[in-house]
């Protein structure tokens, strides 16, 4: 794994914190080629504000653990968007209704979609 990005790295400890605390609907999109924004997308759906609130606690402390990084809030569970800017790895964490609304996997079709659990 020493071959692998650091950015890679936070994204799989994300995704791992998510899919312990039950997200849904977990994708990862490489957006390096299209963006100097982020490196990756980490986009996942939970079906209510505490849902929401749990999943971005959960990733947050985790990255905080691992990596030393707890990343910046934008939005809130009642929005139904909650954004966490890592640098190079951004997550969203979207009510269903709300990620349907946005589509950014539409926005970013043309990204490379690195992993998607359902």
């Amino acid at each position: 794994m020493s071959s692998t990005s650091p950015a890679l790295r936070l994204t799989h400890t994300l995704v791992e914190a998510l899919e312990d605390k039950k997200g849904e609907d977990i994708l990862v999109l490489d957006i390096s080629r299209l963006s100097p924004i982020a490196d990756y997308f980490v986009l996942v759906s939970g079906h209510s504000d505490r849902m929401l609130d749990t999943l971005v606690e959960a990733a947050r402390e985790k990255a905080q653990a691992q990596w030393g990084v707890t990343g910046r809030i934008e939005g809130t569970a009642r929005s139904g968007w909650v954004l966490v800017d890592f640098g190079d790895v951004i997550l969203h964490a979207f009510a269903p209704d709300v990620r349907a609304y946005y589509d950014l996997e539409g926005l970013w079709s043309e990204a490379r979609v690195v992993l998607h659990i359902q």
